[in-house]
């Protein structure tokens, strides 16, 4: 089972073991398509990625190339989720996947702290903006997506306004250090490494006696060898519960607040501890996606 197959899962498809089954469903996604898109490359070969919805916003695509009778050959599939809402408003550069004709986004958002990757889901719209010559774009923005295989409901930690307001201070002045630092701001970069080193001893006496999500409130980590892979923990601001039309299978799709970038992430219900309500958080690994929002050419 492979990298982008783990995942079907996610979207409802646990019981999807069976090699015929699977291009039987695939077979489906072309046929009966809900959106199709086409594009050439710059050697005259046209590209398709056909995509079909089995719940709300979540679905599979599948891409490849049609030859000179017309006749189309896929090269791969992938779940996705499409998300809602606007998770950067930061510039984001793209890279092509060696294997395969798909691409990875690249966005440093200073709200995270490291460099998001993901999955792009629509290659085909950046194929024709670089086809056109309209690369870069300025003025995008990234809505994230995320699917995920495993996932904990935890409770939040409690904090009166005048917390919050002090967090919300403390983090956009942080904000503000990292964009000076970024352009070579010594004051700033110095003020950033003694704030880390405050932190870092300020959490070391305390994890002896606390828990450690009872003092980190979110975060967002690279996991694993796959650099779209993320573990974070966030604050749930919007759940909803769908079901796969095919399989019947219960999804939830999570709108989380994670070092102030939200993003929505889905999950199959057995793969959930906990219920999920707002205002909890929810802590898990996941496998982003995102999409750019292109003004119109």
């Amino acid at each position: 089972m492979n990298f982008l197959h783990r995942y079907m899962k996610a979207i409802g498809f646990s019981k999807l073991h069976d090699r015929k089954h699977l291009q039987s469903l695939l077979t489906d996604v072309i046929v009966n398509a809900d959106e199709r898109k086409y594009t050439t490359k710059t050697d005259e070969t046209v590209i398709a990625e056909f995509c079909k919805d089995f719940a709300e916003n979540i679905g599979i695509a599948v891409c490849g190339e049609f030859d000179d009778e017309d006749k189309f050959t896929y090269d791969y599939y992938y779940p996705y989720l499409r998300g809602t809402g606007i998770s950067s408003n930061e510039d984001i550069s793209i890279d092509r996947h060696a294997a395969n004709e798909s691409y990875a986004g690249i966005c440093d958002d200073i709200k995270v702290g490291v460099s998001l990757i993901f999955y792009l889901q629509d290659m085909i719209t950046y194929i024709k903006a670089k086809n056109l010559g309209k690369l870069p774009v300025r003025g995008t923005t990234l809505t994230l997506s995320g699917l995920s295989l495993q996932g904990t409901v935890m409770m939040p930690i409690m904090k009166n306004e005048k917390q919050k307001q002090r967090t919300k201070k403390e983090n956009t002045n942080r904000h503000h250090l990292i964009a000076a630092a970024r352009k070579g701001d010594e004051e700033a970069i110095e003020t950033l490494t003694l704030e880390d080193m405050d932190m870092y001893t300020i959490i070391s006496k305390k994890i002896q006696k606390s828990d450690v999500f009872s003092l980190v409130d979110t975060y967002f980590m690279p996991y694993g060898v796959e650099c779209d892979q993320y573990s974070v923990l966030g604050e749930i601001m919007e759940c909803r519960l769908v079901t796969n039309k095919i399989t019947e299978e219960k999804i939830y799709i999570l709108t989380i607040s994670c070092n102030e970038l939200t993003f929505d992430v889905c999950i199959n219900i057995i793969d959930l501890f906990g219920e999920p309500k707002v205002g909890r958080r929810f802590k898990g690994t996941v496998w982003l996606q995102g999409f750019i929002n292109y003004p119109d050419f």
